[in-house]
């Protein structure tokens, strides 16, 4: 596994969620800390004093924050998006999202076949996120109440297995349950 395949994915998400959140709670721990209890008074600096190290700060900030977006493109799922079919009928599977659970049509699909995903929310607005076996997004969908026409993706999947949905919009207490699986079986 390369090493940006670690950063973006799995525990390495967290860990690099990590090592950006810690130094700032343990910054603002030390901040409130000393001028709760140490040193109380105004600050002796002057606002010239400040200048060169909000610069160097603010530089490091943005250039850390830009090169992390930009090295994380590879991993938003574009191919999703075109909902293309090269020509091929679609499968067709509708589903219905509401608390907590998805109502699916067909959760058996062959893999080499275009499926066009058609989905509503009852009751509030949902995700439908698949995942492919190995943790990767594949694509993600959002479905709001009340829209006259479903949310629809087309999406080909390329090898069978056990493929994770998830709502990834929250929506209520149990969201965290919202899961189901799709299997994907290979041509015939």
């Amino acid at each position: 596994m390369a090493m940006l395949d670690y950063v973006y994915t799995g525990w390495g998400a967290f860990w690099v969620t990590m090592f950006m959140f810690v130094p700032f709670a343990l910054m603002a721990y030390w901040v409130i800390r000393r001028k709760s209890l140490v040193d109380t008074g105004p600050t002796q600096l002057q606002p010239s004093e400040f200048a060169p190290i909000e610069g160097v700060w603010l530089t490091f900030a943005f250039i850390f924050f830009v090169v992390a977006n930009l090295a994380s493109l590879k991993y938003i799922p574009w191919a999703a998006a075109s909902g293309t079919t090269n020509g091929e009928p679609a499968v067709q599977i509708d589903f219905t999202a509401k608390s907590w659970a998805y109502d699916i049509s067909n959760r058996q699909i062959e893999a080499g076949k275009p499926v066009k995903f058609s989905g509503r929310a009852t009751d509030t607005q949902h995700g439908f996120a698949v995942y492919h076996p190995n943790g990767r997004v594949l694509f993600t969908m959002l479905m709001m109440p009340g829209t006259t026409k479903p949310t629809s993706v087309v999406y080909t999947f390329k090898e069978p297995g056990k493929y994770a949905v998830r709502c990834l919009e929250y929506c209520g207490v149990a969201h965290h349950r919202m899961q189901d699986e799709l299997t994907v079986v290979a041509a015939n």
